[in-house]
């Protein structure tokens, strides 16, 4: 209400100015005035929601399945549960933090023609987002890093593999609007995970599961 009230008196005191000058200054000073109340008024429509998003998905986990060890390994394909939390500084900018429960694996070796083990991994990522705001839709693109830690590691005897990995992770996506500050999410995620293989303690090369993630979800907005 300030600000409209602001710049209400603003036009009000214009008004003199306006009487003394030629009928078409007059209509282009009226136009950035009436334009200016205007921006302001979508400007607070776009950030009448809160700044924090919460977002649930489903998410389809696709492995690459790169490996240098020459034993053919490749880790199962799976749907995993997905929250993420989202903090909006400005209505393009947000960091988004993107949260799972532990996940088990299997591995397995095409060449060795036999499930190789188990193993659990949590990998959590954060990502710098751009959004777009536009009537309906709202995409956005996101960049960041991923940290997974894997555990409950249960392989062959005398192979073995490190016990994190640091990568990185891109992000597209789009928010549809379903009805106040609810939204429905598509993901795609691009995340980088990778570990040396080691047999008898000597390294054998790498395992790259690099997972392509598919997620379909809802958010909320507050």
């Amino acid at each position: 209400m300030l600000g409209f009230t602001g710049r209400a008196q603003y036009g009000l005191g214009m008004f003199p100015i306006l009487c003394q000058l030629p009928i078409m200054k007059k209509q282009l000073v009226a136009a950035a005035i009436f334009s200016t109340l205007i921006s302001g008024a979508c400007f607070a429509q776009q950030t009448s929601e809160g700044p924090w998003m919460v977002r649930a998905r489903a998410v389809r986990l696709d492995s690459a399945n790169g490996d240098s060890t020459g034993l053919g390994l490749s880790m199962n394909n799976k749907w995993i549960p997905e929250v993420d939390l989202s903090y909006f500084f400005s209505p393009n900018v947000a960091l988004e933090l993107i949260l799972t429960v532990p996940q088990k694996q299997t591995l397995t070796s095409s060449v060795l023609n036999t499930k190789v083990g188990t193993f659990k991994h949590l990998p959590p990522t954060l990502l710098a987002q751009f959004h777009f705001p536009m009537n309906g839709f709202k995409p956005y693109v996101g960049a960041g890093i991923n940290y997974t830690r894997f555990n409950s590691v249960d392989l062959l005897t005398g192979v073995g593999m490190d016990d994190h990995s640091w990568g990185g992770a891109l992000q597209v996506g789009v928010d549809i609007p379903l009805a106040k500050s609810v939204y429905l999410n598509l993901d795609l995620k691009k995340v980088m995970i990778r570990t040396d293989v080691m047999l008898a303690g000597a390294k054998i090369g790498k395992f790259k599961a690099d997972p392509l993630l598919f997620g379909v979800g809802l958010g909320w907005r507050f």
